[in-house]
């Protein structure tokens, strides 16, 4: 068991707990040849999968002329610099993949108070 743990990744102290629903702004680091830059992905939380070291979260949105763009992102990765939580939103369910097929006003959700 302590085999296991030594090898693991650590866990990213910049990623605060996620819940599906949530509005969140994920900041990746990004190589480009030598130079490193931080990218920002906003979106909604589609789903989340707690397996310890393999644990995810999926954000999903909307980029330009209505197209929807999901990302994977893994919890423990060093290459996410910092996760902020900017909204929590009230859902009924675990998995939000019924927000695919929706786009525009239909797509919101509403805050969580």
């Amino acid at each position: 068991m302590d085999m296991i743990k030594a090898i693991e990744a650590p866990e990213n102290p910049n990623i605060p707990a996620l819940s599906p629903g949530d509005t969140v702004s994920v900041h990746v680091k990004i190589k480009e040849g030598n130079r490193e830059r931080i990218q920002e992905f906003k979106g909604t939380v589609l789903y989340t999968h707690n397996n310890g070291a393999s644990s995810t979260f999926t954000v999903r949105r909307m980029a330009s002329n209505g197209i929807g763009v999901e990302r994977t992102f893994l919890t423990r990765s060093p290459r996410i610099d910092k996760v902020v939580v900017e909204r929590h939103n009230k859902v009924r369910r675990a998995r939000l993949y019924f927000l695919r097929g929706l786009t525009g006003k239909r797509a919101r959700l509403k805050q969580k108070f």
